[in-house]
């Protein structure tokens, strides 16, 4: 059994802290729709939900955002920072 070093507790403090004040913004600035979009997303794609998150937590500390961002701004969102998926077309001859 393995106990966590003295140094990583405060470590774990901080992220706490910081993964706490992320969600706090996120609360403010999406509906609960959005929020469980955001979620659904964050349980199959990582990355994306990652950078949705930075993008819209960037806005919100820019001032960027009038009011609460519903679910469809949150596809239109999405689909803006999403890479475009490509289509392979095979030709036999």
């Amino acid at each position: 059994m393995s106990f966590p070093e003295p140094t990583d507790l405060p470590q774990d403090n901080t992220e706490n802290e910081h993964t706490a004040q992320k969600e706090q913004i996120l609360k403010q600035i999406l509906t609960p729709e959005a929020r469980m979009r955001l979620n659904n997303i964050k349980m199959v794609k990582q990355e994306l939900s990652d950078l949705v998150e930075q993008y819209l937590i960037g806005m919100a500390t820019q001032g960027k955002i009038p009011g609460q961002i519903n679910d469809d701004q949150l596809k239109q969102i999405l689909l803006s920072i999403q890479q475009p998926k490509r289509d392979f077309k095979i030709n036999r001859v």
